[in-house]
Parts: C-alpha cells; structure tokens; sequence
C-alpha cells in the first residue's frame, strides 16, 4: 500500500471531502472534481489555488493533463460500450458494481 492507510482508496472512492488528506491533495482533488464535472467552469482562481498550496507551473500541467486524460480514456469507453473484463473479482474493486453503477447514474 503507497499510502500506509488501506481505507484512503475507498474513502476517496466514495468522494475525497470527506476523506482525511493534506491541503494539497484536497486541493488537487477539487481541481481535478472540477475538470471532470464541470470542465467549463475552471478559471484562473481554480489554477491560482493550486499554486497557493505549493504546487508549480509543471505540476498544474501534469494534473491536468492526467484528470483530462484519464477523462478522455474513460469517455471514450463509455461511448464504446467496453465492460471491466470478466476476470475481475468483486474484492478487487475499490467500489462494488453495484456502488460504482450507482454513481454512474445520472442524478433525477
């Protein structure tokens, strides 16, 4: 385990706020949050507090060129209609299906 803390990966999971993490990581998560959900929505401010909490020009790109890759990746096999392969096994899974379908669905 990188972190040492094997609940962080479903803590974040199931949503970063609530998770105990370093302003840093917080601050990248509501960026990246921001980027994936409402990408027309970032301005100079979300960029200005990355750098507030310590983060260089470098590191802002490499977030975001990861968030919008990893955005791309995934729209792309949604789009596709790819599923997880069958050798998969439900505790490999930082989320249940079941969890993870229900976070796919759109809000009503």
């Amino acid at each position: 385990m990188l972190t040492g803390d094997a609940g962080l990966p479903r803590a974040l999971a199931r949503g970063h706020r609530e998770a105990d993490l370093e302003v840093e990581d917080r601050a990248m998560l509501d960026y990246a949050v921001k980027l994936t959900l409402t990408p027309w929505e970032v301005f100079d401010g979300d960029v200005e507090r990355l750098r507030e909490v310590g983060f260089n020009h470098a590191a802002i790109l490499d977030i975001c060129q990861v968030v919008s890759y990893f955005n791309y990746v995934n729209r792309m096999a949604d789009g596709l209609g790819v599923e997880l392969e069958d050798r998969w096994r439900e505790e490999d899974y930082t989320l249940t299906r079941t969890e993870f379908e229900e976070q796919r669905r759109p809000s009503e």
